[in-house]
């Protein structure tokens, strides 16, 4: 959904990560110059901040988190880097033609699409409580934000099962 780092330094970075199969993928500072193409800045190497998971501001965030990853681990002593993409439990339920979401379905779904909970709320046209409360279980959505969150999904390639109660792995 986000194509924030075309053009980006990160680029490079995003493409690698797309193009792996696996769930975790370690690597160091050379073997990610190599991969962009270019040196990586000083507060790469001298803090984690730069390898923050924020949602603004930060072209290589964007580029390892638009890839499906978060790092997981940072290790500046062996100038090592683990990223690892997010795993959550979740299940739907089929009734009739459509699918019930519950609080660890919606977040799936807004993880898998690399958004924070306001942008969750624009692309759905409710608030940022609403889809908070979703995901906390105050509430379920109604069948009308089920329907809309299934084609949301659909279009976003999000995995989900057909069948009733299927639990489900997103990657």
């Amino acid at each position: 959904m986000m194509d924030t780092r075309r053009l980006s330094k990160y680029d490079g970075l995003y493409r690698y990560l797309v193009g792996s199969d696996a769930d975790q993928i370690r690597l160091d500072f050379d073997e990610i110059e190599r991969i962009i193409r270019g040196r990586l800045p000083r507060s790469a190497r001298r803090g984690v901040a730069f390898w923050s998971n924020r949602k603004r501001g930060a072209v290589q965030a964007a580029a390892w988190m638009a890839a499906g990853f978060r790092v997981t681990s940072i290790d500046l002593t062996s100038r090592t880097i683990t990223f690892e993409r997010p795993r959550f439990q979740y299940s739907l339920i089929k009734e009739g033609d459509s699918y019930r979401w519950g609080s660890e379905s919606v977040r799936a779904l807004r993880e898998h699409l690399g958004v924070s909970q306001a942008d969750m709320a624009r692309l759905l046209g409710v608030r940022q409580q609403t889809v908070s409360e979703w995901e906390s279980g105050v509430y379920e959505p109604t069948r009308a934000r089920s329907n809309h969150l299934t084609l949301v999904a659909e279009r976003a390639e999000f995995p989900f099962g057909e069948g009733p109660d299927e639990d489900r792995q997103n990657p």
